[in-house]
């Protein structure tokens, strides 16, 4: 039997999984984003993508993430795409704005599952905001700063994105020298 340290045999790397927007729709929710950090100084929010979260940020062992994938293909094989739509602003607790979803059972019925199902296969614990879902595409957050936070909220209203979309996948999205970055896109296959 081989010599392996703890080290070889487990490195954590922090995973989410999300539904990212279209293409064009992702960048210009990524413009906005620019502009806020342009006009505010508020940039945390682009460390990952626009995305609407399915399953907040997990530790799992980097060497057997061929086998998170293989699990996430396998819970895709349930679902059918459905539509989404992002309009309108709103906030949570004056601490983070975001673009508001808008969509039907599909989406939440498929949280749910998914939640179940990394809690079962994968051992993951339910964080309180998996267990409350409120689907929405967070645009600025952590570094907006009370004196400016109608400032922020009122250009991010101005600037009126709306979208209607499919949603024929959802990622998984990986740690990586400080941002989030879509990793492996995983199919709805029904």
């Amino acid at each position: 039997m081989a010599n392996w340290t703890i080290d070889q045999m487990t490195q954590l790397q922090k995973y989410f999984i999300a539904i990212l927007p279209p293409p064009d729709f992702l960048q210009q929710v990524h413009e906005l984003k620019l502009k806020i950090r342009e006009e505010f100084g508020v940039k945390y929010a682009l460390k990952s993508p626009p995305h609407v979260t399915l399953r907040m940020p997990f530790l799992y062992n980097e060497l057997k993430e061929e086998k998170l994938v293989g699990f996430l293909n396998s819970f895709a094989e349930d679902y059918s795409p459905f539509q989404l739509q992002v309009k309108g602003t709103d906030q949570f607790r004056r601490r983070v704005i975001f673009l508001d979803i808008h969509a039907g059972e599909d989406l939440f019925q498929m949280q749910k599952a998914l939640r179940i199902f990394c809690k079962r296969n994968l051992h993951l614990k339910d964080e309180l905001s998996d267990l409350s879902f409120h689907p929405h595409m967070t645009v600025a957050f952590r570094d907006v700063k009370k004196h400016q936070f109608e400032a922020v909220l009122n250009r991010v209203q101005e600037q009126g994105l709306v979208a209607n979309f499919w949603v024929k996948s959802f990622f998984l999205l990986k740690h990586e020298n400080g941002v989030w970055l879509p990793k492996i896109e995983i199919l709805l296959k029904k």
